[in-house]
């Protein structure tokens, strides 16, 4: 067995725990049972080996006490994942944070490590996809906090004109392939037939 590589020293992993789902029937997502491991069980295994501080983002902090992590809440209620994303960059120890939700059962270790090594030289690194930009599968650094508050503060709730107007680097194509494809690595579970096509995929 290979030892495992050295964790990302000076990097915070955000997951944004946003609660309740009704299109699984009012259930939080986080505890959704995935090949006998809750969601947010999976995720906590991946960023363990990653990053040394590990933030989650919820309105619901109790229910996440058992986990060995620092544990916020939102600053300003309501604000959807730019909100959520704001909160755990403001408490976040570390200036480039990966910020994910917890609804996604492929997390790859390898291509959030090689998100990672580009992260440094800019403010943005984020997958695209066919279906568009994946805002929360990325990394953020904390120099923009000052830009969230001002679209938080004018309600402006849409992450990706952030992009536009940050040094961003974008990542799609044969990139995502060589890691296992978009497919893959970021389908979410927000319903049961999602959950029955990531099954089917496992």
């Amino acid at each position: 067995m290979h030892d495992p590589l050295p964790r990302l020293t000076d990097m915070t992993g955000i997951i944004l725990a946003g609660g309740k789902s009704s299109r699984m029937g009012g259930n939080d997502k986080a505890f959704l049972k995935f090949r006998g491991k809750s969601m947010i069980e999976r995720t906590m295994e991946i960023f363990r080996d990653l990053f040394p501080e590990i933030l989650i983002v919820t309105n619901s902090p109790l229910e996440f006490l058992s986990f060995d992590c620092r544990i916020v809440t939102d600053m300003v209620k309501g604000k959807g994942a730019l909100g959520g994303i704001f909160s755990g960059l403001t408490f976040a120890s570390s200036e480039h944070c990966f910020v994910t939700a917890c609804d996604l059962p492929f997390l790859n270790g390898d291509f959030i490590r090689f998100m990672a090594q580009r992260a440094r030289e800019v403010d943005i690194v984020v997958p695209l996809c066919e279906d568009g930009f994946q805002p929360l599968h990325a990394f953020y650094s904390r120099r923009l906090i000052p830009a969230m508050e001002r679209m938080i503060r004018d309600d402006l709730l849409k992450i990706s004109p952030l992009f536009k107007k940050s040094r961003t680097l974008v990542l799609s194509g044969e990139i995502l392939s060589r890691f296992g494809g978009e497919e893959r690595m970021f389908l979410n579970v927000n319903s049961q037939e999602d959950l029955d096509r990531a099954l089917s995929r496992s």
